[in-house]
């Protein structure tokens, strides 16, 4: 009998109905909470209940989502954090992944206060450039806690040839690295290095369909750091910024932005761009501001609080003065005459005279 067909289980549903109208015994509710917390039958494609099991199987596993990254990342969620390169994701990772690790809250967002194991899947940097990040001569090193690992590719790695293709021995080595730690929280940085051929897209998608499974079966909070293509400054912060968005963002639960402030260096700010198990607290009109920063020997953000996103962008004004004086050099690079790039700009014979000049002169 197919025990997750409960069109073939009407004791079942009976109890159902009688759990909906409140009249349940307590022998009949252990009955029910037994079957609802019965194993599926993994050879079938679907999972088949009346609406109101759910809702008990939840209700009796009730517990609200810890905060591991204030609004930004609950705990149990697949959470794709994506910006534009250099702009501080690593860093930022490394900054949480370490917090959690401690069960010391980051300042200014709460967060679980428990320690647990993080696995740091760093295909980013090299082992100089993260001890560059993490030490100081007048210092020493920074002092991670054992519970965070750092975990980064084996060039001496023999295992892919056992396997059909190349992401399906990255999955594998994955699972494996989650067993074996009993992590608690895996942090993926990031997500294209672990791309491969031609089939890059889809490759990025078999990995993030992999991770949400993992995160269900071994109760994972992942966090996945991803690019963003080169973007306009003077827009906004949105979900199209992500590479392959309409395909990755679609299997995570949660998902926000680092974006660059275009008023001075090392000025970033937080934006929510996905959430699920929140409100929406940090979106365009209230972002969060944070600098990057090395006091010590621990390369970090420091935050401030709340700002509006278009404080922070271009203005439009000064993205067209830029767009106007990149055509005006085109022109001239291909031998246009003053008066014509006057004519084909609009722009007066003597602004057109004193750019091509300025341009020269920086030659």
């Amino acid at each position: 009998m197919n025990y997750n067909n409960t069109f073939e289980r009407p004791a079942e549903i009976e109890l159902i109905r009688q759990m909906a109208r409140g009249t349940l015994k307590p022998k009949q509710e252990q009955q029910l909470n037994d079957w609802l917390a019965g194993e599926p039958d993994s050879m079938d494609a679907f999972i088949v209940k009346p609406a109101a099991a759910f809702l008990q199987q939840k209700t009796d596993n009730c517990h609200s989502s810890a905060m591991l990254f204030g609004d930004f990342w609950y705990e149990g969620e697949l959470c794709i954090l994506f910006a534009d390169t250099n702009v501080g994701k690593s860093i930022l990772a490394v900054q949480i992944g370490d917090a959690l690790s401690r069960g010391i809250p980051m300042p200014r967002f709460a967060m679980k206060q428990q320690p647990g194991t993080v696995l740091y899947f760093d295909f980013e940097l090299s082992d100089a450039q993260f001890a560059k990040r993490y030490t100081s001569d007048l210092h020493g090193m920074h002092e991670f806690h054992p519970n965070f690992y750092r975990v980064v590719f084996n060039p001496d790695a023999t295992g892919a040839r056992r396997f059909a293709s190349y992401h399906e021995y990255i999955n594998n080595a994955l699972e494996n690295a989650v067993i074996n730690s009993q992590a608690q929280v895996v942090i993926i940085d990031n997500i294209t290095c672990l791309r491969s051929g031609t089939q890059a897209a889809a490759t990025a998608v078999s990995l993030m369909q992999h991770l949400q499974s993992l995160k269900k079966r071994y109760g994972l909070s992942v966090l996945v750091l991803a690019h963003t293509p080169k973007r306009n400054p003077a827009r906004p912060v949105t979900r199209n910024d992500l590479q392959g968005s309409k395909m990755l963002i679609n299997f995570a639960d949660s998902a926000f932005a680092i974006g660059e402030s275009q008023t001075q260096p090392n000025i970033r700010y937080l934006k929510q761009i996905k959430q699920r198990s929140g409100g929406q607290v940090y979106g365009a009109g209230n972002v969060y501001l944070c600098e990057i920063i090395k006091p010590y020997n621990n390369l970090h953000f420091d935050f401030y609080g709340p700002a509006n996103e278009a404080d922070h962008l271009i203005p439009y004004t000064e993205q067209h003065r830029k767009t106007l004086e990149s055509r005006i050099i085109n022109l001239h690079q291909q031998g246009r005459s003053i008066r014509q790039i006057a004519n084909d700009t609009g722009i007066s014979i003597s602004a057109v005279f004193r750019l091509v000049n300025k341009f020269r002169d920086a030659g």
